[in-house]
């Protein structure tokens, strides 16, 4: 019964104008059709684009998606049975600022252009914590420069996740690589994110279905943000 709903939600989300779901031959050595194009042919504005990688089923990018009208959203993921659930719910309620890109994002600088980004969103990946898998990290150096191909030069880049391996990971990529720091919390749901604007405040309290499983277990989330451009920036905390 499940895989008969999961073949459902592949057929359904074929049909929603918001889903990209280019094949291995148009991202594998070329450019995507909308390399650079996303504001002109996506969202027919000039608003900022925000990517969320690894969006799982799309809370976050619908949850921004909603908050900000101002801004374009994009989800990123392989998984489509995962985000055929964002990805109907942005339907349902009619978010023209939103879409989601089914990819793996080993191939993202053949979907976005250079400075079409203005912000990243990585939210809860997998660790890769096996010495062999340093290299599928989202945080690591290899996508870093990815990212810095398509991310504006005071883009930032914000990371949420359960795992204390992974976060003292990346802390320490943005040390070794002098990337900017501009805010951390060990314990976000703590005292840090009171001390939070508003704005940032009500962003991060968007919480995705595997975020609620970590805190049922007890888990605490910690958060960063840096810009992987900026060199030598000066840490906020």
């Amino acid at each position: 019964m499940a895989g008969k709903r999961k073949l459902q939600h592949f057929a359904e989300m074929a049909t929603f104008p918001h889903v990209f779901q280019p094949q291995l031959e148009d991202v594998f050595d070329k450019d995507y059709r909308l390399k650079g194009k996303w504001a002109a042919d996506v969202f027919r504005n000039n608003h900022p684009i925000v990517l969320e990688l690894g969006c799982g089923k799309g809370e976050y990018t619908v949850g921004m998606a909603r908050q900000f009208p101002e801004k374009n959203f994009i989800g990123i993921d392989i998984k489509g049975a995962r985000m055929w659930r964002g990805a109907k719910t942005a339907l349902e309620e009619k978010l023209s600022n939103v879409a989601f890109l089914r990819s793996r994002i080993e191939f993202i600088t053949a979907c976005f252009g250079v400075n079409e980004i203005d912000e990243i969103w990585i939210t809860f990946p997998d660790p890769q914590m096996k010495d062999r898998r340093e290299k599928k990290r989202l945080t690591g150096p290899l996508f870093i420069e990815r990212y810095k191909q398509f991310l504006k030069a005071e883009g930032a880049i914000h990371l949420k996740t359960d795992s204390d391996f992974f976060y003292q990971f990346s802390r320490e990529e943005c040390e070794k690589h002098a990337y900017a720091v501009i805010d951390f919390s060990e314990d976000l749901y703590g005292q840090d994110i009171h001390k939070m604007k508003n704005e940032m405040r009500s962003i991060l309290k968007i919480q995705t279905h595997y975020e609620k499983l970590f805190m049922d277990k007890g888990h605490l989330i910690h958060y960063l943000k840096f810009k992987p451009h900026v060199k030598k920036g000066n840490k906020t905390k």
